[in-house]
């Protein structure tokens, strides 16, 4: 393969027909490139940027039969169906091209050839023929068209240019927040870590920084390593490990190498003597709250001057797990009363009799985060350790313990912690939320976890592009999530399917007068502005289903639109005596201006035993709890939204039952969904919130605000405006009378 197709996915019209035969023939590499003006195929010796002479080269580079004259009329042919927008044109194109396929498989010679991929091209690129061509009397047309498109190359490569505009990271736009880069970088030295503890599910504050840590290993060509933070057998299983491992696959987030701090444990018990040994830490038995009291009050403990033969001595029975040994933990001498409290000789080692899930019991002693992140980031040979500024008062102690140690330097680079309002970060919290059963898991979809926020339809692209977005803010906020899922939206809305759903309460039967006598199944596109999602089909029927709603709102004689159908008048409507439409008559009227009409309306053909509905619930959530942001002495129980998740069942298109779990598309005039998994022969389709207003505030705050007290005995406005005083224009003389010819309108201020 000497040559390379570098194919725009913007470009219009798109030149299926270089992309299908560079993928049938496999002479040329194919690249979607968005930085490229124009379609171009690139070798050795030139570059082509014509389609045509694009796939009559590669035609020849594959050994395409060929019968130049004939296939010198059909590239004629494909050049003006690319133009023909009048559907008589199209249609009389098409007519011609069925005749000739009437005894043909190819349109010149037994095999496939350079004239069948550029009218096929032509074809697929004029989204009109292709809907014509699917929906009329053309079957020798069609079944050409359908075999070249059914092939496993063209399904292959139209699949890669589907994921390709899916898939479009504006990096340009992302990486100016970065541009200032790491302090000492070096390029190709530059290595990176994230360091997760193996006790929970990642969330979306793990998200952001494993994404930085990934984003800025690549930017200098360096290495990534994932280490797991192991050093607390209470709360670790090597089930998290998976997980986690799990949840970075998922985001794109692939590391150098997969490592664990307890690799570590010999090297760390060692330096934790020598430290010992000189006269850099020791041994205490003070209770915990007590140490806590006399840290914040600048109080040295009563053994911090005990000798280094005493520290040892008591460092030994920790490590033997003696009834002694527990009673002690090992504290660095850094500060009694520095004003960083961060600096007062915290604890670097503490007993735990549990057994590790890695190393079994062959250990009793285990060092704490503090002490263990910056010797292992100095031994694994990390350059730059991202951390969030929350550690910020404990930098100067991950530089204590360096020094101390006279270890190899490590650059520490600050960036915010992510936080978003009615979201819980905290694992505990968390915790709390799956033991008391008020989610169904960690995957749950109001949960902030990545496999919640996955499966509620967040995609990698919109989370690594909003991370990245953030740049290298300082500032702690509490943000909205407006702005990360109107991201998602504009990824997902170009290459979500449309599909329909009616609400299955009180749904309304309609009878269409001039309506198919039988039932009629026809193919259109799955999405009106990109053809390349594909086709499903719609069942037509003279009985259909519409909503109560829709179905209320209808005026006697009203001319509305039914959706990718035509244009109807509503002839009679029949009311019961509790207000709701029980039946509707329309007459169709399909020479009717579907721009003049107030109302396009989804519908569905009433379910059949051939043509049956299949069953959905739409599902949408609220926030787990009531409050924006919860107090560290708030009681997370007493913040439980009372309901957050609410359920509607509906009759969805048949083409509903083709999606896979997790797949993402669009019930029109409802929303984006995600379709989650089937339930007791139920569908369920989870709402993907599209960052309006309205779908991200809180429902459980949606109470009516109770009206303000007008003060009726005086005229004045009831309201205490917090604008500036200015005089009166008439002072206080009464507005002069003016002639108009407006009515006359009372002072709303008037008693």
């Amino acid at each position: 393969m000497t040559s390379t197709l570098i194919l725009p996915t913007n470009q219009t019209p798109f030149p299926y027909a270089a992309c299908a035969i560079a993928a049938y023939t496999g002479t040329a590499a194919i690249v979607f490139d968005d930085g490229a003006s124009s379609l171009t195929l690139t070798s050795n010796s030139s570059n082509l940027s014509d389609e045509a002479a694009i796939v009559q080269v590669l035609a020849t580079q594959g050994g395409l039969a060929e019968d130049s004259e004939k296939s010198q009329a059909f590239f004629a042919q494909a050049k003006s169906v690319l133009t023909l927008t009048a559907i008589a044109d199209i249609i009389l194109a098409l007519d011609s091209l069925d005749d000739h396929l009437a005894f043909r498989t190819f349109l010149v010679g037994h095999n496939i050839s350079a004239a069948d991929w550029i009218v096929w091209g032509s074809l697929k690129a004029n989204i009109k023929a292709v809907g014509l061509l699917k929906n009329s009397n053309h079957c020798h047309a069609l079944r050409w068209f359908s075999h070249l498109e059914s092939l496993k190359s063209t399904q292959t490569v139209l699949s890669d240019l589907n994921n390709a505009k899916a898939h479009k990271i504006r990096s340009n736009k992302t990486a100016a927040g970065f541009a200032l880069g790491l302090q000492d970088a070096i390029e190709g030295h530059v290595v990176t870590r994230f360091p997760p503890e193996p006790s929970g599910y990642l969330h979306i504050g793990h998200a952001k920084a494993a994404i930085l840590n990934q984003y800025f290993a690549k930017m200098y060509n360096g290495k990534l390593i994932i280490r797991f933070d192991d050093t607390n057998p209470s709360k670790e299983r090597t089930e998290f490990e998976n997980t986690i491992l799990e949840d970075l696959q998922l985001m794109g987030i692939h590391g150098d190498v997969v490592t664990h701090t307890s690799d570590y444990f010999d090297q760390l018990y060692e330096l934790a003597v020598k430290l010992i040994s000189l006269g850099e830490a020791y041994a205490d038995d003070t209770e915990k709250e007590q140490m806590q009291r006399e840290r914040f009050d600048g109080i040295a403990s009563k053994h911090r001057d005990d000798s280094v033969h005493d520290s040892l001595a008591r460092f030994e029975e920790m490590k033997a797990g003696t009834t002694e040994g527990v009673r002690w933990c090992i504290r660095a001498k850094i500060s009694v009363d520095n004003p960083n409290k961060a600096l007062r000789d915290p604890v670097i080692y503490r007993c735990n009799l549990l057994p590790h899930h890695r190393t079994g019991d062959k250990w009793k002693i285990y060092p704490t985060y503090d002490f263990a992140c910056p010797i292992v980031d100095s031994t694994e040979g990390v350059t730059h350790a991202l951390r969030t500024n929350e550690y910020r008062d404990r930098n100067p102690q991950y530089q204590w313990m360096i020094d101390a140690l006279n270890l190899r330097k490590v650059n520490i680079w600050d960036f915010s912690r992510l936080n978003f309002v009615y979201t819980l970060l905290s694992k505990r919290k968390l915790h709390w939320f799956v033991d008391n059963k008020h989610v169904s898991g960690w995957d749950d979809p109001r949960f902030p976890t990545v496999r919640g926020i996955r499966r509620r339809g967040m995609t990698i692209e919109a989370l690594t592009q909003f991370m990245l977005s953030q740049g290298p803010s300082q500032a702690v906020v509490s943000l909205e999530w407006d702005s990360i899922w109107t991201l998602n939206k504009k990824i997902i809305d170009p290459v979500a399917p449309r599909h329909w759903a009616i609400v299955k309460k009180n749904s309304v039967p309609v009878t269409i007068q001039g309506g198919p006598q039988t039932l009629e199944v026809k193919s259109i596109p799955k999405h009106k502005k990109n053809a390349d999602v594909g086709v499903k089909k719609t069942t037509y029927s003279s009985s259909i289903l519409v909503e109560q709603e829709d179905a209320a709102s209808f005026e006697d004689q009203e001319e509305i639109t039914l959706m990718d159908w035509g244009n109807a008048i509503v002839r009679s409507k029949v009311v019961d005596t509790s207000g709701l439409v029980t039946s509707i008559e329309m007459e169709l009227n399909l020479e009717g201006d579907f721009r003049k009409t107030k109302k396009k309306i989804t519908w569905l053909a009433s379910p059949t035993q051939d043509h049956p509905l299949p069953t959905v619930s739409l599902v949408d959530f609220d926030y787990i709890i009531t409050k924006k942001k919860l107090e560290e002495t708030d009681d997370v129980a007493d913040f439980v939204t009372p309901v957050s998740e609410f359920k509607e069942e509906a009759y969805a298109d048949a083409n509903a039952l083709e999606l896979t779990r997790g797949e993402i598309m669009q019930f029109e005039r409802k929303g984006y969904y995600v379709f989650d998994q089937s339930v007791n022969g139920v569908l369920e389709f989870f709402k993907i919130p599209d960052g309006k207003a309205a779908g991200i505030a809180s429902k459980a705050n949606n109470v009516a605000a109770t009206p303000p007290v007008v003060n009726t005995t005086a005229a004045k406005p009831y309201f205490e405006s917090k604008m500036y005083h200015m005089e009166k224009i008439y002072g206080d003389d009464a507005i002069p009378e003016v002639e108009t010819r407006m009515y006359k309108m009372q002072s709303v201020y008037q008693v």
